[in-house]
C-alpha cells in the first residue's frame, strides 16, 4: 500500500513539473487584435479562452493592448443590425472574462470601430515601448488593418522589435486598407503556424467538460463559445466549439518560436492550463452576513 501511495505521489509531482515547465514564454509583450464584427463569431469563444489562457498562465500583466472589431468595413453577409450585436458581445466578452477571472485592470479593451483612434494610438504607444529586451508580439486574430495604421504611425526603428503571429492566410489578405505584404514592408517579424481550427474547432460535445463544470469561470468560457454556435449569421459554426485564434496564445505562452511553442493546440491543451488554475485558485465563497434582529418595542 505504501509502494501505491508513493507512486501515485510521484506521478502527480511529475504531473505538475510537466504542466509548470509547458508554460515557458519568451521574452517581451503581447497584443491581440481581433475581429468578431465579422461574418465568423468565433472571436467571442476565442476571446474569452484567451483570457483565462494568459491568467492561468500568470501572464495577464504582459498583455498591453486588445481590441475587437478589427474588420472595418462590413461584410455584406453580415446586416447592420447583426453586425451591431456582435460589437456588443464582443465587448462583453472582454469584459465579463477579463473582470471575473482578474488581473486585467490595467487594461482597457477597445472597439477597433466605434473607437478607431483611440485603438490605433494605444497599439501605438504598445509598439513604440518596445526594445530588443522588450519585443511586442501582435496576435492577428483578425484583419491586419488597424496592425497596419499603427505601423504607420510609428517610427520604423521600432518595427525590428515587432514581431506578429498569424495562423491564417484568411485573415492576412483580408484586409481593406493593407495586405500582408504590406504588413511585412514595415520590416515585422513574421511568425506564422499552422491553422489552429484544425484542433481547435471542435464538436461541441468536446467542451461538455466545461459547460457542467462547477466554477462559474469555466461556465463562462463556455457560454462564450457557445454564444458563436447559436449565431445565426454563418452556418459553419453550427454544431462546432471554436475557440481557433486562441490557439495563437496557447503558441505564446509555452514558448513561442523562441522556446519551441506549442503549435498545433487542443482542447486538451487549454483544458489542462484552464483546471489547473480553477484547481489552485478556488473562488472565495461571500459570506452572508447575519441579519441583526429588530428589538421588540
Amino acid at each position: 500500500m505504501k509502494k501505491i501511495y508513493l507512486f501515485i505521489f510521484i506521478f502527480l509531482l511529475l504531473s505538475n513539473f510537466v504542466f509548470a515547465q509547458k508554460i515557458n514564454p519568451p521574452k517581451g509583450r503581447i497584443a491581440v487584435v481581433a475581429d468578431g464584427n465579422s461574418p465568423d463569431p468565433d472571436d467571442l469563444g476565442g476571446t474569452a479562452v484567451t483570457l483565462a489562457l494568459l491568467r492561468s498562465a500568470g501572464l495577464q500583466n504582459r498583455l498591453v493592448h486588445y481590441s475587437h472589431s478589427c474588420d472595418l468595413v462590413r461584410d455584406d453577409r453580415i446586416s447592420e443590425k447583426a453586425e451591431k450585436e456582435r460589437h456588443h458581445l464582443m465587448q462583453l466578452a472582454c469584459d465579463m472574462t477579463a473582470r471575473r477571472w482578474k488581473g486585467f485592470e490595467h487594461l482597457t479593451f477597445y472597439d477597433a470601430i466605434w473607437q478607431k483612434e483611440a485603438t490605433i494610438n494605444d497599439l501605438c504607444w504598445a509598439i513604440n515601448a518596445s526594445t530588443r529586451d522588450s519585443p511586442l508580439w501582435i496576435i492577428e486574430a483578425g484583419e491586419p488593418d488597424i496592425i497596419g495604421m499603427a505601423l504607420k504611425k510609428t517610427p520604423k526603428e521600432k518595427h525590428k522589435f515587432v514581431k506578429v503571429i498569424t495562423h491564417h492566410p484568411a485573415n492576412d489578405n483580408a484586409g481593406d486598407f493593407y495586405k500582408w505584404q504590406q504588413i511585412l514592408d514595415f520590416g515585422i517579424e513574421e511568425v506564422r503556424i499552422p491553422d489552429q481550427n484544425i484542433k481547435l474547432k471542435v464538436p461541441i460535445a468536446d467542451w461538455d467538460w466545461a459547460k457542467n463544470h462547477s466554477d462559474p469561470r469555466i461556465q463562462l468560457v463556455w457560454s462564450f463559445g457557445k454564444m458563436a454556435e447559436v449565431d445565426d449569421v454563418v452556418k459553419f459554426q453550427k454544431g462546432k466549439w471554436d475557440c481557433s485564434d486562441a490557439g495563437m496564445i496557447l503558441y505564446w505562452i509555452t514558448g513561442a518560436n523562441v522556446n519551441n511553442g506549442l503549435t498545433q493546440g487542443t482542447v486538451d491543451d487549454v483544458k489542462t492550463i484552464l483546471l489547473n488554475y480553477i484547481a489552485n485558485n478556488p473562488e472565495k465563497k461571500k459570506i452572508k452576513k447575519k441579519k441583526k434582529s429588530k428589538k421588540k418595542q
